[in-house]
């Protein structure tokens, strides 16, 4: 396999960066990526390198469509960025970063105001917390950013811990995603095991290499990605 080092400056400051980092591998059967955050350890990196890999070499399942639909990703920017960001992007899905160290918490609530108006009423939205809150300011927020984006699809890994987010998804309505907790665990499976959540955010470059999940989808319901 052949790689292929890339570094693309951001035009908006995300998780600390300004420079997102990655190889990208050629190999028989096409490409694949590895692009891990520099903060993640060599355990946690690896599974995303070998990834890469079984990508590359073209080791994937018969698809079952020719076509995904995707959201937009808004930052922690302004309200008149953000609307610009959805109404430029063409999605009729939006995926909105919250709780940002160091904005005032009234800051998410303009950004969703301001993606609902860009998106219509039939547009969906869903954050992302990226596991920066605690139970208790999840129930606390939630119903908030539910009303500010005039209905959530659903939060994504809205608090670090497997056991959180159940009792997050037990005593609020908006429906639960995770996403660190199944790709940076050594054991993904120990979240459907634990508390079988209704969303899996999943990316191929990060999901473990010849993963069960994506060639037998059934053994992962009610899972949605």
């Amino acid at each position: 396999m052949s790689p292929h080092v890339w570094s693309v400056p951001m035009t908006t400051r995300f998780r600390g960066i300004t420079v997102r980092e990655g190889v990208l591998l050629e190999g028989p059967g096409g490409w694949g990526e590895w692009s891990p955050f520099l903060e993640y350890a060599p355990a946690v990196a690896e599974p995303w390198l070998r990834c890469a890999e079984e990508a590359a070499a073209g080791d994937w399942p018969a698809p079952l469509r020719d076509r995904v639909p995707v959201n937009v990703t808004v930052p922690a920017v302004g309200p008149e960025r953000a609307h610009d960001i959805v109404a430029r992007s063409g999605c009729r899905t939006a995926k909105v970063k919250v709780a940002e160290p160091g904005q005032d918490e009234t800051e998410d609530e303009a950004r969703l105001e301001a993606v609902r108006d860009a998106l219509g009423p039939d547009g969906l939205v869903r954050i992302d917390v990226n596991g920066l809150w605690d139970v208790d300011t999840a129930l606390r927020r939630l119903p908030v950013l539910d009303r500010a984006a005039g209905g959530l699809e659903y939060v994504e890994q809205p608090v670090a811990q497997v056991e959180d987010l159940a009792v997050v998804r037990r005593r609020q309505h908006v429906p639960v995603a995770a996403d660190e907790s199944i790709r940076r665990a050594a054991d993904p499976y120990r979240v459907r095991r634990r508390w079988r959540p209704r969303w899996a955010s999943r990316r191929a470059s990060r999901w473990p290499p010849r993963c069960p999940s994506c060639r037998t989808p059934a053994a992962w319901q009610p899972w949605r990605c």
